[in-house]
């Protein structure tokens, strides 16, 4: 529980916003339960993505957690495509927030000197029946 506790005092930081520290110290205080759940681990980036309960806490999804996955994807590719002109399309579908975080992972990318392409309408996901 003590590293949890450390990484979710993390949070308290000035690095965000007052909404987000305010529900951490609420769960420090009142829910250790909610507040292990929500910091026992890293949300993880799989084969699909991130996926995962949108909220606050190093397991979830929120614009912390997928900032720092872009950052490091965008370390990743200037590291590889060290001198190429770096592309990436960014598109957002109904679900609750996403576009919001579409933008958040484009500021980052573009940050790194990425060109991004953010559509500005929706977008469906295509299903592909497995062969």
């Amino acid at each position: 529980m003590d590293t949890i506790l450390e990484t979710a005092k993390s949070w308290l930081t000035d690095f965000f916003d007052p909404k987000v520290k305010e529900e951490i110290q609420h769960l420090i205080d009142n829910d250790t339960e909610e507040l292990k759940d929500r910091f026992y681990k890293n949300m993880e980036f799989g084969t699909g993505g991130m996926r995962g309960v949108m909220g606050v806490g190093t397991n979830r999804i929120n614009k912390y957690t997928l900032g720092k996955s872009t950052q490091g994807l965008s370390n990743y590719l200037n590291k590889v495509y060290a001198g190429e002109d770096i592309k990436v399309v960014i598109a957002f579908d109904c679900r609750h927030n996403s576009d919001t975080l579409a933008r958040t992972v484009a500021e980052v990318f573009s940050a790194n000197g990425i060109q991004v392409y953010l559509f500005s309408e929706l977008r469906t996901t295509l299903n592909c029946p497995s062969r």
